[in-house]
Formats: structure tokens, C-alpha cells, sequence
């Protein structure tokens, strides 16, 4: 039961959060930049409704495993919307610091986004099961923490180079996430209470938002 309490509120902060920033931002945003982090929020949000409601609703019933269909699909849909996530957060990096010529990186972020996503539809991931296999586990998120490094690099390169106040941490925040998320992806059929770090990467992403949130309070020139 205290795990149930824990993870309710804290799921109804985090999600109330996200989408009330995104559509906010997206409704009322008058730049395109803006927008776009808007958007980042709010599909982060809902993506990850799909995964913490379900997991909400067996904590405080008849428990994981007897739900772990719910939870698989929802996992899967918050997989797809973490990689278009970061896909996002890429096209902010290109837009904040008017980055031109850079066709072969826009490529393989796609290609990396695309190859994470094909990956995830494969029926291998056995996504309605409660045990899922490791393997596919760690095939999936092999282009995702790619995309991951490489926007932690191309953020702190071009953020230091332009003495960005908003976006200076973002490649440690960026860091982060995938800091607490890698353990989870190979130790927590192991280890359960690795699953703990979830809390501290979704505060990561918490952190990522309210970075993009500050965007609507800049003047209308752009770096």
C-alpha cells in the first residue's frame, strides 16, 4: 500500500506537469521554438500516461503481474514517444542555434529514431508478457542511447560555444536520464529494487521541461 500512495502522487505530479507545460506552451507559444518544446512536454506526458496510469491502477488492485498485458503495452507506447522525444529535442538543438548544414546528423538521428522504433514493434520484445527478455531489452535501447550521446554532445558543444543560460544544463540533465535508465534496462529482472531509479530519471526529464519551459519567458530574439 505505501508503494501505491508513493507512486500515485507522484505520477499525478509528474504527469500534471508535463501535459499542463506542454499544452500551455503549445496553445499559447507564439514562436515556433516554443511550440516545439511544447510539444515535447505534452507527448512526453501522454506517452507516459499509457504506462503510469495502467501501472497505478494494479499497484492499488491485483497487482503487476496480473495486469502486466496493460503494462507491456504501455511500456511499448512510451518507448515509441521517449525516441520521437529526443527526436524533438534534437530539431530545439538545430533551431536554437540556427545550425544549418548538417543533412548527415539529421539523417542518422532519424535512421538511429527509426531503427529504436522497428526495433520495439518486433513481437520478440514479448511485450504482453510480465517477464520480457533481456536480449531485445538491450537490442532496442542500443540506438536510443545513441541518439541520447549524441544530443548530449551537440548540446553541450553548442551551448557552451553561445553561453546559453537556458540550455546549459542540459546535457548533464540529458546525462542523467539515461544514467538511471541504463540500470533499469539491464538489472531490474534481477535486482526489482533497481526499479527505484525510475523516480530520479523521470525528475530528470522533469528537469529537461522546465529547461524548455523558460523559452516562453525570452525575448523574441534567438540566439
Amino acid at each position: 500500500m505505501p508503494q501505491a500512495i508513493g507512486e500515485t502522487i507522484f505520477d499525478i505530479l509528474y504527469l500534471g506537469f508535463a501535459l499542463t507545460t506542454g499544452l500551455t506552451m503549445l496553445i499559447k507559444g507564439t514562436q515556433p521554438l516554443v511550440k516545439k518544446a511544447g510539444l515535447m512536454a505534452a507527448l512526453l506526458g501522454a506517452g507516459d500516461s499509457f504506462h503510469l496510469v495502467p501501472r497505478s491502477y494494479a499497484l492499488w488492485t491485483t497487482g503487476l503481474e496480473a495486469n502486466a498485458a496493460a503494462l507491456g503495452l504501455g511500456k511499448l507506447i512510451t518507448s515509441i514517444t521517449m525516441t520521437i522525444f529526443y527526436l524533438i529535442l534534437f530539431y530545439i538543438w538545430r533551431e536554437r542555434y540556427e545550425i544549418k548544414d548538417c543533412k548527415r546528423l539529421t539523417g542518422s538521428m532519424w535512421f538511429l529514431a527509426i531503427l529504436r522504433i522497428a526495433l520495439c514493434l518486433l513481437p520478440q520484445n514479448q511485450w504482453l508478457t510480465y517477464h520480457q527478455p533481456l536480449l531485445f531489452g538491450v537490442l532496442r535501447n542500443i540506438p536510443f542511447t545513441i541518439m541520447g550521446i549524441l544530443i548530449i554532445i551537440l548540446f553541450a558543444r553548442e551551448a557552451k560555444k553561445a553561453d546559453d543560460a537556458v540550455f546549459r544544463f542540459m546535457p548533464l540533465a540529458v546525462a542523467l536520464s539515461f544514467g538511471f535508465y541504463v540500470p533499469v534496462v539491464l538489472f531490474s529482472s534481477i535486482v526489482p529494487a533497481v526499479g527505484i531509479l525510475m523516480i530520479p530519471k523521470t525528475l530528470a526529464y522533469v528537469w529537461i521541461i522546465f529547461m524548455g519551459r523558460q523559452l516562453a519567458h525570452e525575448p523574441q530574439k534567438q540566439l
